[in-house]
Parts: structure tokens; C-alpha cells; sequence
């Protein structure tokens, strides 16, 4: 069936809260004409972009035509569907010749009642959904069950996941846990709790009317596959502690298959298997309500890459994974094997309930290996094991067994008095464990989404799991998910660029809020973006989107919005009016991935058709992005009153400043800027970027400007820090820090234009303000930079420049460039700047420094005023020269041997190195795949 038209937006890890989207929904109504030949649609919401004829019903397709549901999906789609319920029991009878009865992916299924596949080993079919597939249920009586002998195919892709959810969702409107039922897939594998004495085993699965029942003796049984499917919103509570999980597993057997699967927001269980053996890989458990898994009567399964994360807004979580044998004679217990597990709990905590990480409870054994066990200060203990003599057995006689894993917790162990101390059973008693202290997620390389950064020690920490058992993958890192390059919960999981449904587009696939105009390349299809942005907007894959104008998110401090951008899309701008600020108490959430980094660029650029080949793309071709945060400012009033200063470059109105550091502005990953930085006036250029004091709770990482015709990235006070920087072919300076800038940077690298055309700084940092005694003094570790021969009168490529009102704690650099650079380093005295020179000389703390660095320029330190700089540099710890760059580089890989400063110890944000520069070499090159121009 061919797919025409495509419904995507994406969400990202720091939003995985019980918010109101959903995913990528795929409606196929045969050839779509979206090409614009007018001047311009707008899309609005209301549902009227499109004028299909209403499709035609086909009689022998499964349930009944729904008029009503169709016609209220169809106004929230902004696109004509068809809607069908489907109801009662799915048997033999209704199936085709192959015994199948299909939910096809051009129409949206609704689930009304309970929905039976097959009676109970008896009237068989399998029930196949296609990928694309949305099925959404009304209520917590809508729910899906496969009984005993039938089969669900629901085999979804990457690109088109099969989704599971709530008529709110579909609708866009307000979701939540609990909203439908769930799906429950029933087997014929052991549990348990079935009879001893070899009669029938029937066992009632909670949660469900009577007569749905599990269990027998073939522990290979096929249940079918699940496979990119996504479950949303459902758990409803049938009665006091009786509530439908997401996925509910009754003795399902090991021919089933499970992989890609997601659960989000569920009201109870994420996932539970009642007995059975059946195995799963690659599933992503978010903002569960209560036990994300959950195992018990005997279950015997084996589950690797299991990624679990607490609502990140803190709201009602338990246990990442509770383990039960509930049942039994004694000594038939559960015994999973497990392999690479995340846990990421939150600050959840009532008298009942709180975020926890692992609970192995009664009659329960566990295998487990490369489990890392992380979350917030406030999250409850990580690890605990019940009392109960089974599970303490287990403990010393290895049917409990957990290596090669870390814990990372506040709250690390819960041991009962008179229990095995679980602390030194996992540090002593098993191989390959590490108990860390609590700092937080950079104390061990893990990012805000799960993935681990490229210097994460858990990286080569793991064991391999296929050591185990022949069902698990070898690798070697702890945890579910790898580095951001082998992320597999991108582009289907919610949450991770997919899995969403509540997006309002047009026929021509641009959001609402958007304008459809000609296509600029002439192949893709492109949406306009132009003035105040005062509600959420997602800027969806496969669009271009132009600038019109200044375009802001939000206002300031009042209306606001987040700006949501998906991996892989190019937003540009056509001039120098036309630039991106996201207001102060607004949010960019611009989540790419190294396979598809987002790109804001100009129309020159783009035009061309080639984004990572550079065609027609040159500095200054449009504005740039500002984002402005309510972080600390120099050049805010002293005396108390409200802090509102003017960025430069932009219209009035755009203010910054305020009184909280922390302050989140959202996220830039795997984001490029290219050919930005127009002049607004002689002096008054846009940034690539201008962070306005912005706070530490935004996220920077993995970050190129490329060819700006102003300065890289700049920052005006504020607190935010950043890690992975690319800055290429900028025509002032790459990195400039005024207003008092106190965040941290790492791995920084600045290789100015190969053509020796315009350059200035690597660095150039400044105060720029102040009462005297405020001045910057950011933290900044492993950064090359490599300059060029450009050389005026007015400005020439240089390493390093510190003038007025300045400090800096710089470690582990390597400064270089060809004969004819200028300086390495400077610190401007020559107006006579006391602060500067009482920051170098001792007089202040902290002090200026400058250690474990290496410079390889023709002038290496160039001093001004009577403070001798090249004697001080040589008394800082660990400093050099070297006579050319060939000495000290390969490329932009480090080949020189100075021993690194332990950055770690200046704080949890630096990640440990054994190099200094910013790349280390091919090997662990985190530049790879995404950057351009290098």
C-alpha cells in the first residue's frame, strides 16, 4: 500500500511528562497532488486544509463504519479518515482465507469494549496491523486481548510505528495515564501457579472480564510479534488494585517475538509477565505510574535493551523493575536474564508509592549484567531485595546474580536488618560493579536522553552479555542505549522523534501555524514561519522552513511557547531580518541526532539542494539564532530592581537577564548554523548564536556554527554551559564571553577558514560591565584552536584574547596555526585594566589560569602594559611550547603528549580525559558524521 501522506512531530527526552502528543501517523488515500502552484496556503487547525471526497467503505473490511468518530478524527487531522470500530470477538469466521482479519494502515481503528482475538484456544486467527497503524481506545473498557492459540502480527518500522493510544491523543487533546485499557496477549507457556497435578491450566488474568484466561506446558508458544509498536495513555483502573497494564504477557512463550517496543504513560504496569518464557529486545518504558516491569509466576524470559525512565516532571512513578515468583511450590521460582538496562528515576514520593530502581521480591531469581541504576537527588533507593527467604538465597547461591552494572543513586541500597547487606554483596560478591557517588548524570557520562557521551567510562565498563546466554548481543557498554550515533529509540519511540498522533497538518503536510509556500529547492516541501510564536509549535520532519522576518518564541516572560524542532530539519533565512529569538521563560527544544542534525542556514544555501556539500553558501547570507534566559548579568541594575537589557542585534524588545543561573531554555543537540551573522548596523551584527543570559539548565551539546560573518557563539553573562562545539570558518570571534559569563565549556574546537580568509579570536573574553568587582569567569577545558594567516590592519587570526573584567579557568588546550598567524594568547593590559592583571598576578581569587596547555604559534604570547605574560604562562602547571603545528596536531587530532589536567575534579559537568585539545583522535572522534567544513 502506498503511503502518501505523512503526520510526524517529535518530542524529546526532557519531555517525557504526560503531554498532549502523539506519533507519526501514515493515512494512505492514494495519489496526493501536494505541490503549490498559488501564491500561498496558511494551515490553520480547524480541519479544513483538505476537500477529499469521503473514501469509500469497504463492507468486508473488520468492524462498522463510525460517521461520528470519523468525522471529529478528520477535524483534528486536518485531513478526511476513515474511522471503524471494531468490537466483541474477532474469530475464524471473520477472517479471510488465511486466516487473518488485517487493520490496515489507511484507516484509524477503535477499540470499543473488549476486543477478543480468537476464543480461548479455539476459532483462531491472526490479527495482522499494519505498519502505520493507529488504533486508539475511548475508555478503560476498550481494551485489546489475543487469547490462547491466536495471534497478533503487529509489525511496525522505524519509520512508520504502529501506535496504540488514547481518542484524547488522536484528538490533540489533554492526555493522560489511564485513559484506555491496554493489550493483553495470552499464552500457553508454564506458570507457576497452574495445577501440579498435570490437569488443564486456566488461569484468569487480572484486569480483564472472566473467561480470559493463561497458561499450559509449551514454553515455546507463539503468540505472534510485536514489533515497532508504541502503547499510550492506557491502564485503566477496572477496580481498587486491578488496573490494566500497558502490555499484559499471561504465560506467552518463547516463539513470540517482542522488539521495538514502547510503553508510555501507563496508569499501572509498563509491562508484566504473568509466567511464560517469552523474550524481548529494544524496549523503551517512560512515565509509568506504577512498576515499569514487572514480572512473576515463574517467568523465565529474557530481556535486553531496556530503557525505563520516570516522568521527568516528577509525577507518580514506582518501581523501574519489581520482581515476583508470586506463587508456586517452593521451589519453582522466576528466573529472567536481563542485559543491558537503564533506570532513570525521579523525585516521585508519597506514604505508598515512590521512584525506585530494582525490587526482587518473593520466589524470584534474576541473571542480570550491564544495568546502570541512575535519577534524581530525590529518587528512593536504587537497589533492595525483599526478606523473603527464597530471594535471600538466591542472593548467596547465585540464582540472583548482578554484574558488570553501576549504581548512581542517593539513596543507593535498602537492607532490611537481618538481610544480606546488599552493598557489599554488589561490590564484593560480584564482578565487574561500580557504586558511584551521586552528582548527577555527567558524573557518568550519561546525556539528558539516555545515551552516553563519547567519554562515558560505561562505554567499555559492560561485559558481554552473549557470554550469558546466545539470545543477547555482545557488546560492551552498561546501560540500554550506546553514544547519540547508535541510538535505537530515534525516529519511532515518543519522546525520541516519533510515536506521536495529536499534530494538526495540512494536505501539504506543513503544522498548523505554518504557511505553505513554493517549494525552495524545488523537490521539498516547505512551510513559512514568520512572527510571534505564543502557543507549541513542532517544526516536523521532511518540510524546509523559512524565516520570514524576526521571528520570536514567545514574549517575553508572558506567552510562552516551546519550539520544537525534529532531527533532520532545515530551517533558513533569506536575509539579515530574518532570525530566530526564543524569548525569556520560552523554550527551542531542537533534539537532532548525528545521523540527522538539525540545520539552520540561509535560502542562498539551501537553494542549491545540497545542505553538507556547502553549495551557495557564504557568511552573513541571513540573521542567526538568540536565545535569552533570565541567568545573572553584570549590567543589571545593582540596587534590586527588575533586569531587562536589550540584545544586540535585534529589534527592540528582545531583553535578557534576571536572577536565576539554573534557568532552562531548552535544548541544542546535534544542531549547525551556517552562513549567519548579517551586519544590522556598522558594529551590530548578528551571533551565529547569542546566548543572552541564559542558565544552566539549558542543554548544549554537539553544536557547529559554521562561516558566520560576526562572532561563533556568543555569551552575555548568564550560566549555561556546553560540551562538543564546532566552530569553522567564523569571520570575528569563535567564542565570546561578556556580562559577567560563569558557565563551563569542553571540547571546544576552532579551526578558522582554510582559504585564510576573515578570522579574528578563537576566544575573546571579556567583563564588559560590572559594579568593579563582578567580572566572567567561565571554566573552559579542551579546546583547540587552529587560526590562519589572515592578517589587517583592523583584525587577524589569533588564538586567545582576555581584556577588561575578565577571569577564566582554561585547561588542557592546544593553540596553533601556519607561519603567519598572530598571537597565541594575549591579555589585553595595555589600557591599563587592574581587574585583568589582579586575576593573573594573585591579587584576586580565584585566580586566572591557564595549566596543561600548549601553544605552537609563530608569536606565541603577546604582551601588553608592564605585566611580563610569557614569564606567567610558564609558572602555570603543565604549559609549553612547541615550534610549529605539525608538532602538536594531526588534522585537528592531538598528537602532542602534554599530560592532561583531571578537569573532573573542577566539577560533575567535565567529563574525564586522558589528552588534551578537543579531539583526541579518529578512534573517538565525536566531529564525525554530523559536522561540515572540517
Amino acid at each position: 500500500m502506498e503511503l502518501m501522506n505523512f503526520f510526524k512531530a517529535s518530542a524529546i527526552a526532557a519531555a517525557l511528562v504526560l503531554a498532549g502528543c502523539g506519533g507519526d501517523i501514515n493515512i494512505s488515500e492514494g495519489a496526493i497532488d501536494n505541490s503549490v502552484t498559488d501564491n500561498s496556503v496558511t494551515n490553520s487547525s480547524s480541519g479544513d486544509g483538505g476537500t477529499d471526497e469521503t473514501p469509500v467503505v469497504n463492507d468486508d473490511r473488520p468492524g462498522e463504519a463510525s460517521s461520528f468518530l470519523s468525522s471529529q478524527v478528520s477535524t483534528a487531522l486536518g485531513k478526511t479518515v476513515d474511522v471503524r470500530s471494531i468490537s466483541g470477538r474477532l474469530v475464524a469466521a471473520d477472517a479471510d482465507a488465511s486466516g487473518n482479519i488485517t487493520l490496515t494502515n489507511d484507516t484509524v481503528w477503535a477499540l470499543e469494549g473488549a476486543v477478543f482475538v480468537g476464543n480461548d484456544n479455539a476459532d483462531s486467527i491472526n490479527l495482522v496491523i499494519e505498519p502505520g497503524t493507529i488504533v486508539f481506545g475511548r475508555s478503560g473498557s476498550d481494551y485489546l486481548v489475543v487469547s490462547r492459540g491466536s495471534d497478533i502480527e503487529a509489525i511496525g518500522t522505524a519509520a512508520e510505528p504502529i501506535i496504540m493510544t488514547s481518542y484524547n491523543d488522536v484528538l490533540g487533546d489533554e492526555v493522560r495515564a489511564g485513559q484506555w485499557g491496554g493489550v493483553i496477549i495470552l499464552g500457553n507457556a508454564p506458570s507457576t501457579k497452574c495445577p501440579q497435578d498435570g490437569t488443564d491450566c486456566s488461569l484468569q488474568v487480572e484486569g480483564v472480564e472472566s473467561g480470559a484466561v493463561f497458561g499450559g506446558s509449551d514454553s515455546t508458544d507463539d503468540s505472534g510479534t510485536l514489533n515497532y509498536v508504541v502503547i499510550k495513555y492506557a491502564g485503566f483502573e477496572i477496580a481498587p488494585d486491578n488496573e490494566l497494564n500497558g502490555i499484559t504477557f499471561g504465560g506467552v512463550g518463547s516463539g513470540t517475538t517482542v522488539d521495538y517496543v514502547q510503553v508510555h504513560a501507563n496508569a499501572d504496569d509498563g509491562v508484566e509477565f504473568f509466567g511464560g518464557s517469552v523474550n524481548a529486545k529494544h524496549l523503551v518504558l517512560t512515565a509509568i505510574q506504577d512498576d515499569s516491569v514487572d514480572w512473576d509466576n515463574g517467568y523465565n524470559g529474557k530481556l535486553q535493551y531496556v530503557y525505563i525512565e520516570h516522568a521527568t516532571d516528577g509525577s507518580d512513578a514506582n518501581r523501574g523493575i519489581e520482581g515476583d515468583g508470586d506463587g508456586g511450590d517452593g521451589l519453582d521460582f522466576s528466573l529472567p536474564k536481563l542485559a543491558n538496562i537503564t533506570i532513570v528515576g525521579n523525585d516521585f514520593n508519597t506514604d505508598e508509592l515512590d521512584s525506585e530502581g530494582v525490587l526482587l521480591r518473593d520466589q524470584t531469581g534474576a541473571y542480570i549484567t550491564n544495568m546502570l541504576i541512575t535519577g534524581t537527588s530525590g529518587m528512593g533507593e536504587c537497589l533492595e531485595m525483599d526478606t523473603d527467604e527464597t530471594v535471600q538465597g538466591n542472593l548467596t547461591d547465585a540464582d540472583i546474580t548482578i554484574t558488570n552494572s553501576v549504581i548512581a543513586c542517593a539513596e543507593a541500597f535498602n537492607s532490611p536488618e537481618g538481610a544480606v547487606d546488599l552493598e557489599s554483596w554488589f561490590t564484593t560478591s560480584q564482578s565487574g560493579n561500580q557504586l558511584v557517588a551521586y552528582a548527577d548524570r555527567a558524573n557518568i557520562g550519561l546525556n539528558i536522553d539516555g545515551t552516553l557521551t563519547s567519554q562515558s567510562t560505561l562505554l567499555s565498563a559492560g561485559g558481554d552479555p552473549a557470554v550469558v546466554d546466545g539470545f543477547f548481543d555482545t557488546n560492551t557498554f552498561v546501560g540500554a542505549v550506546g553514544t547519540s550515533a547508535n541510538d535505537w529509540r530515534q525516529g519511532w519511540a515518543f519522546g525520541f522523534g516519533g510515536g506521536e498522533v495529536g499534530v494538526v497538518t495540512s494536505v501539504s503536510g506543513c503544522p498548523a501555524g505554518t504557511t505553505t509556500i513554493a517549494m525552495v529547492d524545488g523537490v521539498t516541501n516547505t512551510c513559512q514561519v514568520s512572527g510571534r510564536i505564543t502557543s507549541d509549535l513542532t517544526l516536523t520532519q521532511g518540510n524546509h522552513y523559512a524565516l520570514s522576518g524576526a521571528v520570536f518564541v514567545g514574549d517575553d516572560k508572558s506567552d510562552s511557547a516551546t519550539l520544537t524542532v525534529e532531527p533532520g530539519v532545515v530551517v533558513y533565512g533569506s536575509s539579515g531580518n530574518d532570525y530566530l529569538v526564543v524569548s525569556r521563560s520560552s523554550k527551542i527544544e531542537a533534539n537532532g541526532t548525528a545521523a540527522a542534525p538539525i540545520t539552520f542556514t540561509s535560502k542562498q544555501h539551501v537553494s542549491g539542494g545540497v545542505i553538507d556539500g556547502l553549495v551557495n553558501g557564504e557568511a552573513g547570507q541571513w540573521g542567526g539564532l538568540v536565545i535569552l534566559g533570565n541567568g545573572n548579568s553584570t549590567k543589571c541594575p545593582q540596587d534590586g530592581s527588575e533586569c531587562s537589557l536589550q540584545v544586540e542585534g535585534v529589534q527592540e524588545g528582545a531583553v535578557f537577564g534576571g536572577t536565576d543561573d539554573t534557568d532552562n531554555s531548552g535544548t541544542l543537540r546535534y544542531v549547525r548554523v551556517m552562513h549567519g551573522g548579517f551586519e544590522i548596523a556598522p558594529d551590530n551584527e548578528l551571533n551565529g548564536i547569542t546566548f543572552g543570559a541564559v542558565g544552566s539548565g539549558t542543554t548544549v551539546e554537539y553544536l557547529q556554527v559554521h562561516k558566520n560573518a560576526d562572532d561563533g557563539v556568543e555569551f552575555f553573562g548568564g550560566a549555561v554551559n556546553a560540551k562538543y562545539l564546532v566552530l569553522t570558518g567564523i569571520q570575528d570571534d569563535s567564542v565570546d564571553w561578556d556580562n559577567g559569563f560563569k558557565g563551563n565549556m569542553q571540547f571546544v574546537l576552532v579551526k578558522h577558514a582554510d582559504d585564510n580568509s576573515d578570522a579574528n579570536r578563537g576566544i575573546e573574553g571579556d567583563g564588559d560591565g560590572g559594579d568593579g568587582e563582578a567580572f566572567s569567569n567561565p571554566t573552559v577545558a579542551n579546546m583547540t584552536i587552529i587560526g590562519n594567516t589572515f592578517d589587517t590592519a583592523e583584525s587577524d587570526s589569533e588564538g586567545v584574547l582576555l581584556r577588561d573584567q575578565t577571569n577564566a579557568q582554561l585547561y588542557n588546550f592546544v593553540v596553533t596555526g601556519p607561519a603567519g598567524m598572530g598571537e597565541c594568547f594575549e591579555a589585553d593590559l595595555s589600557d591599563g585594566d587592574t581587574t585583568l592583571e589582579a586575576n593573573m598576578d594573585g591579587t584576586n581569587d580565584p585566580q586566572l589560569v591557564f595549566a596543561s596547555s600548549v601553544l605552537a604559534c609563530g608569536e606565541n604570547i603577546k604582551n601588553s602594559g608592564d605585566f611580563d605574560q610569557e614569564a606567567w604562562f610558564t609558572t602555570q602547571s603543565g604549559t609549553s611550547t612547541a615550534a610549529t603545528q605539525s608538532a602538536v596536531l594531526n588534522g585537528f587530532y592531538t598528537i602532542d603528549t602534554t599530560a592532561p589536567t583531571d578537569v573532573t575534579t573542577l566539577g560533575t559537568f567535565f567529563s574525564s580525559v586522558d589528552f588534551i585539545g578537543a579531539v583526541k583522535d579518529a578512534d573517538n572522534d565525536w566531529t564525525a558524521n554530523w559536522t561540515v567544513g572540517l
